[in-house]
Formats: structure tokens, sequence, C-alpha cells
């Protein structure tokens, strides 16, 4: 009987033995999973780590071609894009204290995306409209481009070159309220109708009203300081600035539009070669196609 008590007590230990032996076994192996767990952890976060640098690096790239671009420009600043724009003809040009030109309007603010879109910085400059379409200040050097809703034609094209459209346009004619002028055809000899020298609604009203006198004024906010005072009976100009007026002064308004066919495109001297019209027109598609465009038109027109 002291045998079999003895044979049990060996079983028992025995069988301890071998259960602590397995328990070493099951940790080492957790152990090694763990670490090896650890390990693909860490080196899938490499992975991660270098995938992030790798597309930062290609964003930079991006940035680095742009700025090359705007690098390669003769421009009348260095870093700095000027523009030369003849203000007040809202809502295109504008002063606007707030802006971080100093000017705001359709025009300015594309301006202003495509100076940021390049790298650059941009600077505005008040000038006669004249100078604009015969290309005297770009030649000059007093700016890089002219942005003042200016009308594309064949004879200011010998002048300056044009980028692409990037808005159409037509003509109106504004009265003030209980005007006797009820359409153009009430322009007859006696009237005066006011325009703005040089520009395309100067051109309509000659070729469209032959009896009433046509009074031609430096800027748009001369021709209504005049229609106020009485001493024109109507002005014939650009649609969007004579229904802007129209809206913030109940005593005038828009009463006939005329179908021009007219687009508006930025200009710059022709002798430049540095590319600056092919920076402008890649830069306009590109904010069409990232809706920047959209976001300034509706914020000026609905």
């Amino acid at each position: 009987m002291r045998r079999s008590v003895r044979a049990l007590a060996l079983t028992a230990v025995l069988a301890l033995t071998l259960a602590a032996c397995g328990g070493d076994e099951v940790d080492d192996t957790t152990d090694d999973t763990t670490d090896e767990t650890t390990e693909d952890t860490e080196d899938t976060e490499d992975t991660e780590d270098t995938a992030e640098d790798g597309e930062d690096t290609a964003e930079d790239g991006d940035g680095a071609e742009d700025g090359d671009a705007a690098a390669e420009l003769e421009l009348v600043s260095d870093g700095t894009l000027t523009v030369c724009s003849n203000v007040p003809f809202e809502p295109f040009e504008f002063e606007d204290p707030d802006a971080p030109s100093g000017y705001s309007g359709f025009d300015i603010d594309l301006m202003q995306a495509i100076a940021d879109a390049n790298g650059l910085e941009l600077e505005v400059i008040n000038t006669g409209f004249e100078g604009l379409t015969s290309g005297a200040e770009m030649a000059a050097g007093t700016c890089d481009v002219a942005a003042s809703a200016i009308t594309i034609t064949e004879e200011r094209a010998a002048n300056v070159d044009f980028t692409e459209p990037y808005y159409s346009a037509i003509q109106s004619l504004l009265v003030p309220v209980g005007s006797d002028i009820t359409s153009i055809d009430d322009l007859v000899e006696g009237a005066s109708v006011g325009v703005q020298s040089g520009t395309t609604g100067a051109d309509y009203a000659e070729e469209n009203v032959p009896g009433a006198e046509i009074v031609a004024f430096e800027g748009s906010g001369d021709l209504f300081t005049a229609l106020e005072a009485g001493s024109i009976d109507a002005i014939l100009q650009d649609e969007p600035v004579n229904a802007t007026r129209a809206a913030e002064d109940d005593g005038v308004e828009v009463i006939e539009t005329y179908d021009t066919g007219e687009d508006y495109g930025f200009a710059t001297d022709q002798d430049r070669g540095d590319g600056l019209i092919e920076l402008l027109n890649t830069t306009i598609e590109e904010l069409r196609d990232d809706g920047t465009y959209d976001e300034i038109f509706d914020g000026y027109f609905g």
C-alpha cells in the first residue's frame, strides 16, 4: 500500500513538472508572436510615413512647377503681378480698402486668384482706359497686364495681345426713372446720350444713335454724375455696369439691352516673350476647372 501511495505521488509530481514545462513553451510562443507583430506594425508605419513623404514631395513639386513658370516672367516688379485698370467700373473694378490690393471687382478678383495660384503678389494701378486699349501703358512699363473689362476687337488686337475670353458682355441704355426716353429710338435730335470714350459702347452709339448728341466722358463715374445733374439724358454702356448702378440707385433704370456679341480679355504688350499670356490662359482654365472662377462670378453676377 505504501508503494502504491509513493507511485501515485511520483505520478502527480511528474504531471506537475510537464505542465510547468508546457506553460513555458506557450509563454515563449506568445512572446515571439508579440515581437513579430510589433515589428510588422513598425514596418507598416515606416511604409506609411514613406508614402506620406512621397505625397508631400509630389505636392511640393507641383508648387515648384508653378513657381518656376512665374520665375520666368519679366515682370515690372519682381514677384509681383502689376495690373492696370480704369477704376471705377463696377462690378468689374472698384476701390476696396479691405482687399489685399486696395481694389475689388470681377476683374480684380480674377487677377488676385491668378497671382495667388502662381505665388505672386498683386498690385493694381488706376489708369486711363485708352492707354490700356492702345497698349501704351504696358509698353511704357507701367504694368504687366491690363484688366479693365476690355472687349476684344480686331482694332485693339493690332496693339495688344489678348488672353482667351473670360467674360461675355452686352450693351444697355440707362435713363432716369420716369424719363420720356423709353428706347434707343427716342434718342433723337435734341436729346443727348453719354458714353465712355474709347469703348465699344461709344462705337455702338455712333452706329445706332444718329440723331442725338453723343457726349464722351473719360470714366464711368463721370457718366453717372452727368446723368444725375441732368447734363445728359441717358447712358449707353456695358449692361453689368448700368445694372449695378440701377440696383444701387432707385432713381435710374435700364430700359434696353443690346446683344453685341462682345467678349472681354486681359491684355498685355505685344513684345513680351516671357510666356505671360500662356500663364494667364493656363491659370484661368485651372480656375474654371476647380470652381474658383464660378465662385467669383456668382459673387458678382449671381
